[in-house]
């Protein structure tokens, strides 16, 4: 990969390789290992990506925070010795190209599907990320069919948003869809959701703007080829169980996902394409 003046390619002390964007609008990280980027920073504006103080960066174990990319499979697979949320997110990515122009920074990365075992997936395909920074952040997964079978899968781009305090924010834009909450519903979303509580909820029919709204600014989220979400926050029970994730930071975080899950799943027939996609900004 021919890298641009902005582009650098870095280690953190535990060894693991991320590309460093440093430019005059934004600076950002994107690691290798899951093509998962951890930082989004608009010149003069916060970092709209939050990571757990906790997180150690070691090799073959995905990133608490970030956006992780979930795939071929969202959440539990039915066999249960499976991998959570897939395979992709663990695995080593290729940087395949930079290109810089005056107000923006690409960013694309390739899945070599070598190393995808073929228990976990055993079609013929494609999957590269591509990341748009400029003062807003767009991020598209695009999966390939390149076989001759057709294909069905779930997705997500798991992102992590930061808040000052989780129990003074609120999104909207979720009023109309219907959710279900730790196997249950469907049930309807009629107001704009707070947090008072452990919150798990898969939405289904949802419009593709949503907004954050903390005490540190307004976060639009918007959706490309996607009428799934996930929204979450463990509250006080389960981040005690997390891995690399300190007791008290469910105060600071949550995360609302772009997604593919339920009936908005994938399904590719031979040569067909599909690309979800998420942006993001500070409004």
């Amino acid at each position: 990969m021919e890298l641009s003046p902005s582009v650098s390619i870095e280690r953190t002390e535990s060894g693991l390789e991320y590309i460093w964007v440093d430019s005059a609008f934004c600076q950002a990280k994107i690691f290798l290992q899951g093509a998962q980027l951890t930082e989004f920073t608009p010149t003069g504006k916060g970092n709209l990506i939050w990571v757990s103080e906790a997180e150690d960066y070691l090799e073959g174990k995905p990133v608490r925070g970030g956006i992780p990319i979930c795939w071929p499979w969202f959440g539990v697979h039915s066999k249960a010795d499976w991998p959570i949320h897939g395979v992709a997110r663990k695995l080593l990515w290729r940087a395949d190209s930079v290109e810089e122009k005056s107000n923006e920074i690409t960013v694309k990365l390739t899945l070599p599907m070598t190393l995808v075992e073929e228990q976990y997936w055993p079609y013929k395909s494609t999957l590269a990320v591509e990341f748009v920074l400029s003062d807003q952040l767009a991020v598209r997964l695009t999966n390939t069919n390149t076989g001759d079978e057709s294909f069905t899968l779930t997705q997500a781009l798991h992102t992590y948003f930061p808040t000052p305090e989780v129990s003074n924010t609120t999104v909207d834009g979720l009023q109309g869809a219907k959710y279900i909450e730790f196997g249950e519903g469907p049930f309807d979303q009629n107001e704009v959701v707070g947090f008072a509580r452990e919150t798990d909820m898969v939405y289904t029919q949802t419009g593709p703007v949503q907004t954050i709204n903390t005490p540190a600014g307004i976060i639009e989220v918007k959706r490309e080829s996607s009428t799934s979400c996930v929204l979450w926050n463990p509250w006080i029970e389960k981040s005690q169980r997390l891995s690399n994730f300190n007791d008290d930071e469910y105060h600071n975080m949550l995360c609302l996902e772009a997604a593919n899950v339920m009936d908005d799943a994938v399904q590719l027939a031979p040569g067909e394409s599909h690309t979800l996609g998420t942006v993001i900004r500070w409004l």
